[in-house]
């Protein structure tokens, strides 16, 4: 009889974070992958909300429908009601899980469950309450059902056991990765035209939130010495106003400031691919998904260095230690740098492309696999 491992599949059915969506069919296609003989996957997704796009996977074993939408079965699941779901071995790319008591030991029932950000935690009102509500639930489910909690760094997991100390030793480090093949695209210029944007501009990716820290990310283009466009990607819908606010306060004129959202992985490729650099100046615990892919395409990387960006940036960019409280001061005495030659920035180039290779889906998969093996 084969062993099999159900992944939560919710986002690929009824999608609430984008980055989430990636991170759930990347790892369910490597789980299949690198299944160990005797063991497949199949999927849990609710029942509604979505095209069904989830059967397409290939070689995945099956899929198990909810009897409750998504909405409804996030509230359910938050109250710790009986969904139908339970049992056998279950792993959660995120927090969405049935974090109910069960038997590890006799039944072989395992829950696994994913944290890749500590914002609801850090800075819960830059959240929507109901979110941030839901998310401190679900981790205190977590703790009392979880047989394990998976995190994408050692920073954070040591953050998360200061918040959470009662998850101990049940907190695992599994990283994530850019997308399988992730790459500029051949339509590169075309994508970028129909984006509106400009060639040759330094990067930046978040919200006006003050935890995504653009304005030191603005303030060091501004104190570079280099008047070069700044394209902002991944900004919620109606921000523009506001990102061009902090800019302008930073010192980088309107003119030179693009705004986009979040993008597919086709554009996001196109939008790097024409990047002279990408400035990561958050410090937030989360995991770093476009730190991860400007690393992955080669792109010079600038960036903070915090405890995430440290262990994932490595020597695969500029890590910059801030004085005082001001950022941009130091971001853009490097970013001056990068800019100041080809050499330099070609050099910073190889250092990257050198440090994306590490992360690697099915890798990640393998840890997974291991960790139930384990428990």
């Amino acid at each position: 009889m084969s062993a099999v491992l159900r992944v939560m599949l919710d986002q690929l059915v009824a999608q609430t974070d984008a980055d989430l969506k990636v991170a759930s069919g990347e790892l369910v296609r490597a789980l299949i992958a690198h299944a160990p003989q005797g063991c497949e996957v199949e999927g849990i997704a609710p029942v509604a909300g979505g095209d069904g796009s989830v059967l397409e996977i290939p070689g995945l074993a099956g899929v198990r429908r909810t009897t409750l939408p998504r909405r409804e079965l996030a509230g359910a699941l938050q109250l710790g009601l009986a969904t139908g779901i339970g049992g056998g071995m279950i792993h959660s790319p995120s927090l969405f899980a049935p974090l109910v008591k069960h038997d590890r030991v006799h039944e072989n029932d395992q829950t696994t469950v994913t944290i890749w950000d500590l914002r609801p935690w850090e800075t819960p009102d830059e959240l929507p309450r109901s979110s941030a509500g839901w998310h401190k639930a679900m981790l205190k489910r977590a703790v009392k059902h979880a047989d394990a909690v998976v995190v994408p760094t050692h920073a954070m997991a040591r953050r998360l056991g200061e918040i959470s100390p009662k998850l101990s030793d049940r907190i695992r480090v599994i990283s994530g990765a850019a997308p399988e093949g992730f790459r500029v695209p051949t339509d590169e210029v075309g994508r970028r035209r129909d984006l509106g944007l400009p060639e040759g501009y330094v990067l930046l990716a978040g919200r006006s939130v003050a935890s995504d820290a653009l304005a030191a990310g603005f303030g060091a283009v501004a104190r570079s010495g280099h008047e070069v466009p700044v394209v902002v990607i991944d900004a919620d819908e109606g921000e523009e106003p506001a990102i061009s606010e902090i800019a302008a306060a930073a010192g980088v004129p309107e003119r030179l400031v693009h705004v986009r959202g979040s993008l597919d992985d086709a554009d996001r490729g196109a939008v790097f691919g024409a990047a002279v650099a990408f400035v990561a100046p958050s410090t937030r615990a989360a995991f770093p998904w476009r730190t991860v892919e400007a690393m992955t395409l080669g792109v010079p990387v600038i960036a903070v260095d915090s405890d995430v960006l440290r262990e994932l940036v490595v020597d695969g960019g500029m890590l910059v230690s801030p004085t005082g409280t001001d950022a941009a001061d130091a971001l853009g005495a490097a970013l001056a740098e990068a800019l100041g030659s080809t050499a330099a920035a070609e050099r910073l180039a190889v250092l990257a492309a050198d440090r994306g290779r590490v992360f690697s889906w099915l890798e990640a998969a393998d840890k997974i696999w291991a960790l139930h093996a384990e428990l």
